[in-house]
């Protein structure tokens, strides 16, 4: 069984086509539900962030496999199988391994080098190992790909390189509103994105911000911090958007929500009142970060308002990491690919040298008992020299062989080898794979890294 991954994201797709495919919780446990119905798919965990929908699941076979990974997902997206794959992409094996390493990475990432996909990842992976959809094969490549991100993010400088959605928004803002010193902002969503959006404004030197949630107290905790942190900030709700909008010299919103959250009406009335009280000529930089999109495509087009939304940023220079430390990423996650695959090769190996191992003892135990009732003069210092003597000669026998298939298993094509013993030896498959299955699934790395919290 192998690695299969069916994914479309910002690389692959428009906006347009991500937001049909947007998934939240709910929506990515029914799609891992469906996909284990099938008996070709025995493991499944859906990776979704603003800018991607993966899906990567442990399969059978190959093409049985796409086809139903790529059904689930026609089916709830509402896409034709047609139109959905010309916007996917598969990696499967070796490739499929390579891809989630970038991903933790920050190298697939709309703004390279950010470090909030690899909180997307472990969220991903926790989610699945709750609902108990992953077994041993997802658990050890999602455990090895956060490693491998902490790894290039400790060990190269991507991150300076590098920046969070987020901050690319704002500071395209901060260039149009020439500063965002002393100015005041609207921040639509009070999760983890609008965490984020609140302490990139705190550090540009915001004056006032408006938080507004569809939860008031989720909104008034945040306010509070932001006032801890000498912020004058005011919690509303949704009902009071559009006193947030006419207050405001930049919107960021980032609320996960299935329609927009900012209507042309709301827009429209806020720029009325801005007419009332003198300030038509403000300009307004509205940030729409959510996905699907939180405002209404049509306010891009008022006068006054400007829209930093997912395909400005993408064509936003800042948001590439500078290629020295891009490329150093790129040979750690090479490096730790092949590690990764020598290691589950080796894996492969273990249980069929296991099987030899125990075959062995088998017969060394089956020989002895055999001597004993041949010889049953032999008296117990005898008897326990013979039975030593035997099996450090069958140990040293097997030792060569066992040690170097190891070694040649590491090797692509190295499944061949494990082949070739249990066929030499006549080993039981039934016996290989109750070893195999014999072992216990270890421990999540559950700690957190703080600073990959937030969604990509």
């Amino acid at each position: 069984m192998s690695v299969l991954l069916f994914g479309v994201s910002h690389r692959s797709a428009p906006v347009s086509v991500l937001e049909q495919l947007s998934t939240d919780e709910a929506d990515q446990a029914k799609i891992v539900d469906e996909l284990l119905q099938s008996p070709l798919v025995t493991e499944a965990m859906v990776l979704s962030t603003c800018n991607r929908v993966e899906v990567y699941a442990v399969v059978e076979a190959f093409h049985a496999g796409l086809s139903a990974i790529g059904q689930v997902l026609s089916d709830h997206s509402g896409m034709s199988m047609g139109d959905l794959t010309k916007f996917a992409y598969v990696r499967y094996a070796e490739a499929a391994v390579e891809h989630l390493f970038s991903v933790a990475s920050g190298l697939d990432s709309l703004v390279i080098g950010e470090q909030q996909v690899l909180g997307q990842v472990r969220r991903a992976y926790a989610s699945a190992e709750a609902n108990r959809t992953v077994g041993r094969t997802l658990h050890e490549l999602s455990q090895r790909a956060l490693s491998v991100g902490k790894r290039v993010h400790s060990e190269t400088g991507i991150d300076a390189a590098g920046a969070s959605v987020v901050s690319v928004a704002l500071t395209m803002a901060g260039t149009r509103l020439e500063g965002l010193a002393g100015r005041s902002a609207a921040v639509i969503g009070a999760g983890s994105m609008g965490a984020l959006t609140a302490a990139h404004l705190v550090r540009a030197g915001i004056d006032t911000v408006y938080v507004v949630n569809r939860s008031l107290p989720r909104a008034q905790r945040l306010a509070e911090n932001l006032t801890g942190q000498g912020v004058t900030a005011h919690a509303l709700g949704l009902d009071d958007l559009p006193r947030a909008l006419t207050a405001a010299d930049v919107v960021v919103s980032s609320t996960g929500a299935v329609r927009p959250v900012v209507s042309l009406a709301d827009m429209h009335h806020a720029l009325a009142q801005r007419t009332v009280i003198g300030e038509e000529e403000r300009p307004l930089i509205v940030c729409d970060l959510g996905m699907p999109r939180d405002v209404d495509p049509a306010v891009s087009g008022l006068p006054g308002v400007w829209v930093v939304d997912m395909e400005r940023i993408q064509r936003e220079p800042s948001a590439r990491a500078a290629a020295t430390d891009a490329e150093a990423a790129r040979q750690i996650v090479a490096t730790e690919v092949a590690t990764y695959l020598a290691g589950q090769r080796m894996a492969e190996v273990t249980p069929t040298v296991t099987a030899l191992r125990q075959r062995a003892a088998d017969v060394v135990e089956s020989e002895l008992l055999r001597l004993e009732n041949r010889l049953p003069g032999l008296d117990l210092t005898q008897r326990d020299e013979v039975a030593r003597t035997v099996r450090r000669v069958v140990d040293k026998l097997l030792h060569a062989p066992t040690v170097r298939v190891k070694q040649l298993a590491s090797a692509p094509g190295g499944d061949s080898y494990a082949e070739a013993l249990r066929e030499l030896f006549e080993l039981d498959p039934h016996a290989v794979d109750a070893v195999a299955t014999a072992g216990e699934l270890p421990m999540i790395d559950a700690q957190p890294d703080r600073a990959a919290e937030q969604p990509e």
